[in-house]
């Protein structure tokens, strides 16, 4: 039975590919892609936390969320009955930019030791 619920998912996530997926393009901000997140999450940990973990990844994917590589958790840690929310992580943390320039330390360069070795025998 949890087998033909997975087939029934997996088949109307790739329906969802196939047509609207294809028509609006791929706009997702994570990779890998929402739809491809959601396949992956029903394959690996079954349809209901499956589509939980699903339901909270569409609820990060916006505009002013975070962005970048997220995939499937490997394991699924067991919630309480009442409270299958607890599947997906609803929130990303804030992603850290990486800085355009690495400070380096101006006494490294070959440029510095030049100079110094310069002025010290100058008297």
């Amino acid at each position: 039975m949890a087998k033909a619920g997975q087939r029934v998912a997996l088949g109307l996530i790739r329906a969802y590919q196939l047509t609207f997926s294809a028509l609006v393009g791929r706009q997702c901000r994570y990779l890998p892609t929402c739809s491809d997140y959601a396949a992956e999450a029903v394959r690996r940990h079954g349809v209901w936390p499956g589509a939980w973990m699903a339901a909270a990844r569409l609820c990060r994917c916006h505009p002013l969320g975070a962005w970048g590589y997220d995939p499937v958790p490997m394991r699924c840690e067991p919630v309480p009955a009442g409270q299958p929310w607890r599947h997906g992580a609803w929130r990303m943390p804030a992603v850290t930019p990486l800085p355009t320039e690495i400070p380096r330390d101006p006494a490294a360069l070959p440029e510095a030791h030049e100079r110094d070795s310069s002025s010290a025998a100058k008297p």
